[in-house]
């Protein structure tokens, strides 16, 4: 299913920026500088690409149409898990870009270890959320959903996608996360 694997694919990239997170929280740690800039560029990457790009996708597309069957297992994996952990992956980001802007007033250890707690708790919360995906959400999602819904559901993402080239979305952030594996 076209729709599947391309979210598929996207998660490999978010997961390259987990890591890419962990490292640099690893490297402050270990006595490096808080880079601010380069976690404003992640932040970016998050917003644009994980979850305008990605999310948008899962919960305007493939979500919507597995809510829309009326099962109560898909409500459940959708409403109470994908949803709620899409909203805390928000919440930590939010969080870290305030802690960047405390850092920036006043570079204290705590400012850098709010830093740390919401870079490296995305991250963690991330990674453990794509496999969520990867081997219960999208293998239910083809269990429960139609022959025909795959088909709508494969030309939304594709119409989705097909808009955001036009805006050169995935070729900047996959260039991003390339130079930083």
């Amino acid at each position: 299913m076209y729709g599947i694997d391309l979210l598929l694919e996207e998660h490999k990239n978010i997961y390259a920026l987990t890591e890419y997170l962990n490292k640099i929280c690893c490297l402050i740690l270990e006595g490096a500088k808080v880079d601010v800039m380069e976690f404003r560029e992640c932040i970016d990457f998050v917003r644009n690409y994980a979850d305008k790009h990605h999310h948008e996708k899962e919960e305007k597309i493939l979500f919507k149409f597995m809510l829309d069957k009326n099962d109560s297992a898909a409500e459940k994996l959708i409403r109470n898990g994908m949803l709620v952990e899409h909203d805390l992956a928000r919440y930590h980001i939010d969080e870290l870009d305030k802690a960047l802007t405390q850092y920036e007033k006043n570079p204290t250890s705590k400012a850098k270890l709010d830093i740390i707690t919401h870079a490296a708790s995305y991250a963690d919360l991330l990674q453990r959320h794509i496999n969520k995906e990867n081997e219960v959400c999208y293998n239910y999602a083809q269990r429960l959903l139609s022959d025909e819904c795959k088909l709508l559901i494969n030309e939304q993402i594709k119409n989705f996608e097909e808009n955001s080239q036009k805006d050169c979305i995935q070729k900047k952030y996959l260039l991003w996360i390339d130079k930083r594996k």
